[in-house]
């Protein structure tokens, strides 16, 4: 009898254990995304975040939480989003240009960051290599400055006669920009084309870029990459017809909204490649010792 009271005992503390274990609930990894554009003009660049997740099992709000923040194409905003991602705890933190990974790596040294995209990751500080990154940053690196010497032989083939050329960018001052920048007019000396690069830094600035390109004769128009210009792109394409220049843009996007064409690579692919680096991480990996993937159109 003292046997069989025993077993049932321990039967029954093992059964109670089981279902205390049942009952402890699984922790959810927690995803921040910090991009500086709208959620329109980020829309299909989550959506393909998304899908990459989902390809390698992980699905939004069923196993991973995601925390969008947008800075509404504020860029003084982003410090304080990104603080607010790591007050959350969030797992890792994804950014998708150098302005966001600066603010990201500005509020923590802990939390892993994932680059969706960066011109130029060891210039900006970010890594230091891209075999060995050495932080909690790793990802992404779409650095290819030959793409702005090819747009500019793009639109020279189909304006033989081309000699002006309208440049629509953000900054000069990131290395990154500054690369592109030197590239493309070393290109535009091989074409024999003078170039005007025109700033701009707010929706505002749209309008009077494109009034400008054609106040000055301009012929055609480069359209770089950056947060304001991804967030606008109906308005760009509408301003570049109703303008009558030839635009190329930097982006696959463009075209779907009417633009002309594009040579650059494709921003949503690289937010389905970041998924890849999100995952290994909640797998373990350290970002310290993932090799950032240098990106070829």
């Amino acid at each position: 009898m003292r046997t069989i009271l025993c077993l049932s005992l321990t039967i029954a503390m093992w059964v109670v254990g089981a279902t205390v274990d049942a009952q402890q609930p699984t922790k959810i990894p927690r995803i921040g995304y910090l991009t500086g554009a709208t959620p329109d003009g980020q829309s299909a660049r989550i959506e393909a975040f998304r899908q990459g997740m989902r390809e390698l099992g992980y699905v939004e709000g069923e196993n991973i939480v995601v925390e969008y923040r947008y800075a509404e194409l504020k860029p003084d905003r982003l410090p304080a989003l990104a603080a607010e991602l790591v007050r959350l705890k969030v797992d890792v933190i994804v950014t998708g240009g150098s302005g966001l990974t600066r603010a990201a790596k500005k509020a923590t040294t802990t939390i892993a960051i994932v680059m969706a995209q960066d011109t130029d990751p060891v210039a900006n500080g970010f890594v230091a290599s891209l075999s060995r990154p050495g932080g909690n940053i790793t990802g992404l690196s779409n650095l290819s400055p030959e793409i702005s010497g090819k747009q500019l032989e793009l639109l020279k083939e189909i304006i033989p006669k081309l000699s002006r050329v309208a440049v629509l960018g953000t900054s000069s001052n990131s290395p990154g920009n500054a690369q592109q920048l030197r590239e493309i007019e070393l290109a535009a000396g091989t074409f024999n084309l003078n170039l005007q690069y025109l700033t701009v830094l707010s929706c505002e600035d749209i309008e009077t870029a494109f009034r400008a390109a054609t106040k000055r004769r301009a012929e055609a128009v480069v359209v770089q990459p950056g947060p304001i210009f991804n967030s606008n792109r109906p308005q760009i394409v509408k301003l570049a017809v109703t303008s009558r220049l030839p635009t190329i843009y930097s982006h696959s996007q463009y075209p779907l909204d009417g633009g002309l064409m594009t040579y650059g690579a494709s921003l949503p692919d690289l937010d389905r490649r970041a998924a890849t680096y999100v995952v290994k991480i909640l797998k373990g990996a350290k970002p310290a010792e993932l090799p950032v993937e240098q990106q070829k159109v």
